[in-house]
């Protein structure tokens, strides 16, 4: 099957297509509001579980989801493959149309039907008047999402923790706990769905600091799996398969990504931080178990604890007899460090290192100062000390 999707793929020409030549302009038909339906029904997130509003149907009557025909578009195919990774949806047929009889008969209507409504299983964004965020929606996430969301993220909001989960369970892995879980769904949405949300609406990258970042370019990707203006003989709905297969591999891939590795970090940087007066009385000096990307988690965790800005070296051990202090730096992607290794240090190896610092066993310094090496965890945290006071 992947290798007959592949050669299909492939006869498929490339483009450079932009995403707000595609949606930006209205399709009368996508902007209809039925004075019978709300706009929008907002229902607070803790009574917003999958679970709880899983319509019940026989095995042998399957659910059916609508979305759109025509070119499709990256929000919808996510936002299919998610649904379709519960239980009570997997089986479900979508069906791609822009009939409104044919919609009104559909379980869920995915980007397209121009209502948005929980609680009717209807989740468009089109309408003028949608100005949902993952924030608004869901305020317990945090303020700083202001992104207009697309189907994805409205699919995303409201069932996104059930699908980590039913993936993690699809894929062997244990289940995570609420505080974990809510830190994996807040990352998902940072790292992937925010950026289609954003695509999708035509939403500028820049005033002034990015709004959002653009790390896996899959709107374009899908977006390119459409045919070619001059191609005649394609089925769009095969097509739509293969865009749903392709983003929901990488879809689960991101999600295995963060529920284990990046989890599993998240846990070692926290531990460093309550353990950090036990390294040194200022808690200035963190250790890890074992080196682990920190700078993301370190900022997050931070506000957390409160005690931003306060951490300014991490120690840990890259192999035996092989030991780092890293200083920590404003941003997690700045070169400027809170506090630099000392300066008559920056540059020197070895045994002169050590004997100008007065501490056995060092390697090297960087010509910056941002990092240094010995061979012992001792010498490394003097190094971290003797910077400190410095």
């Amino acid at each position: 099957m992947a290798s007959a999707c592949i050669s299909q793929i492939r006869f498929f020409p490339l483009q450079t297509l932009t995403r707000i030549s595609l949606k930006s302009f209205p399709i009368p038909n996508l902007i209809r509001t039925p004075k019978s339906k709300l706009y929008s029904h907002k229902i607070p997130y803790s009574t917003m579980s999958s679970n709880e509003s899983m319509p019940k149907k026989s095995k042998a009557d399957h659910f059916t989801i609508g979305t759109h025909s025509g070119n499709f578009h990256c929000d919808e195919v996510l936002a299919c493959f998610m649904i379709k990774q519960l239980p009570v949806y997997s089986d479900a047929k979508i069906i791609r149309s822009r009939d409104d009889k044919i919609l009104d008969e559909c379980d869920m209507v995915i980007d397209v039907g121009g209502v948005f409504n929980h609680e009717l299983k209807r989740y468009d964004h089109h309408q003028k008047e949608f100005q949902e965020s993952i924030s608004s929606l869901k305020p317990e996430i945090g303020e700083g999402f202001k992104i207009r969301l697309s189907s994805a993220g409205l699919i995303y909001t409201f069932y996104g923790e059930d699908i980590i989960q039913a993936i993690l369970k699809k894929n062997g892995s244990e289940q995570l706990s609420p505080s974990d879980l809510k830190a994996v769904y807040k990352q998902i949405y940072k790292s992937l769905i925010q950026e289609i949300d954003a695509i999708d609406n035509g939403v500028p990258m820049f005033d002034g600091e990015p709004l959002y970042t653009i790390s896996t370019n899959l709107s374009a990707r899908i977006g390119n799996l459409n045919p070619s203006w001059d191609e005649v003989d394609y089925d769009l709905d095969e097509i739509f398969k293969i865009a749903m297969a392709k983003v929901g591999e990488e879809f689960t891939q991101i999600v295995m990504g963060f529920a284990t590795s990046w989890i599993k970090a998240r846990s070692h940087v926290r531990t460093a931080i309550e353990n950090a007066k036990k390294v040194h009385e200022s808690g200035e000096i963190l250790e890890f178990e074992r080196f682990c990307p920190w700078k993301n988690h370190l900022a997050d965790l931070e506000k957390e604890y409160n005690i931003e800005g306060v951490p300014k070296y991490v120690l840990f051990q890259e192999k035996p007899d092989s030991w780092r202090v890293m200083c920590v730096p404003h941003t997690p992607s700045s070169f400027v460090c809170r506090k630099f290794l000392r300066e008559n240090w920056r540059g020197l190896r070895d045994e002169e290192l050590s004997k100008l610092a007065g501490i056995p066993g060092l390697i090297f310094v960087h010509h910056t100062g941002f990092i240094g090496g010995a061979t012992t965890r001792e010498s490394v945290l003097k190094m971290a000390i003797q910077s400190l006071e410095n």
